[in-house]
C-alpha cells in the first residue's frame, strides 16, 4: 500500500473527515495539501501534521470558485508537485421540509456538494490521466443513495455527486485513474452535531436525545468515527485498488447493504 512521495489534495480539510483523511494520507508518506475556506483551523491542522514529520501545506480555497480551484492547483504544483490523489471532501448540509426549502439553500448545497466536486475533479483529473495514474475519492453520503424526509436539497446534491463519480470513472478508468465515492452514515463531526441541534430545535428534544435519534440510524447504534471513513478512503487510494472504479462504498454499520 505504498503511497510515499505521492501528492494529494484534500478539500474541507480543517476538521472532521477531511482532517482525518489528511492525517491518514500523511501517515503513509503522502505530501498533502489541505484546502478549505477558513485558514485558522486549516493552518492548525497542517501544522500538527508537519510537527509529526509530514509534508503538509495549508492552502485557502473556496471549491465553488473556479479561479480559486485553479489557483489551488497551481500553488500545489509549485510547492509539492503534480497532484495524483484528490479527495473531494468539502461539503455542507441542512434540513427542512421540501415546501420550506428556499431556492437559495438549494443552490448553496448544490454549489458546494456537487459543483465544488465537479470543479476540483475537472481541474485535477486531466493531469492524472496524462500521467497514467491517479485516485479521486469523493466523500458523499448514504443520502446520495437513499433519501429521506427533510433532506431534499442535501440528498439531491449528494445523488448528483455520486452520478458525477460514476461518469468520471467511466472516462478516467481506461487511463489508469479511478474515481470512487465513500458514503458514510452519520459521522461524529461538527456537521452531525449541527444536525442534532436542528432536530432538537424542531422537536423540543434535548441535543443528546437528538443525537440518540441519529445513532439509531446505525444498526451498531453509534456514530461512525472520522478515522473509519479515512481508512476506507486510504484503501481506495492504494495501488492495489486499481480495479475498484465507479463505486460508492457505504460506511454506516450495515444500515444499507448494496
Amino acid at each position: 500500500m505504498s503511497l510515499e512521495e505521492r501528492v494529494a489534495v484534500v478539500t474541507g480539510a480543517s476538521t472532521g473527515i477531511g482532517a482525518a483523511v489528511a492525517e491518514a494520507l500523511a501517515g503513509r508518506g503522502v505530501r498533502v495539501a489541505l484546502a478549505a475556506r477558513g485558514m485558522d483551523r486549516l493552518k492548525s491542522t497542517a501544522q500538527a501534521l508537519t510537527a509529526g514529520g509530514a509534508i503538509a501545506r495549508a492552502v485557502p480555497c473556496d471549491v465553488t470558485d473556479e479561479d480559486a480551484v485553479e489557483s489551488l492547483r497551481d500553488q500545489v504544483l509549485r510547492e509539492l508537485g503534480p497532484v495524483e490523489i484528490l479527495i473531494n471532501n468539502a461539503g455542507v448540509a441542512t434540513s427542512a421540509p421540501l415546501a420550506r426549502t428556499s431556492l437559495e439553500e438549494w443552490n448553496r448545497l448544490f454549489q458546494v456538494n456537487a459543483t465544488g466536486t465537479f470543479l476540483c475533479t475537472r481541474t485535477f483529473l486531466p493531469s492524472m490521466m496524462e500521467r497514467g495514474w491517479g485516485r479521486v475519492v469523493n466523500v458523499a453520503s448514504v443520502a446520495g443513495l437513499a433519501a429521506g424526509p427533510y433532506i431534499s436539497a442535501y440528498a439531491a446534491s449528494k445523488h448528483a455527486q455520486i452520478g458525477l463519480t460514476r461518469a468520471a470513472a467511466a472516462e478516467a478508468g481506461p487511463r489508469g485513474v479511478t474515481v470512487n465515492a465513500v458514503c458514510p452514515g452519520y459521522v461524529d463531526t461538527g456537521m452531525t452535531r449541527e444536525s442534532a441541534a436542528r432536530i432538537a430545535r424542531r422537536t423540543g428534544r434535548t441535543a443528546e436525545e437528538a443525537l440518540e435519534v441519529l445513532r439509531g440510524q446505525n444498526p451498531q447504534h453509534r456514530l461512525i468515527q472520522p478515522r473509519e471513513v479515512a481508512h476506507a478512503v486510504l484503501a481506495l487510494c492504494a495501488d492495489d485498488a486499481g480495479g475498484i472504479n465507479g463505486q460508492a462504498l457505504i460506511i454506516d454499520g450495515g444500515g444499507r447493504m448494496a
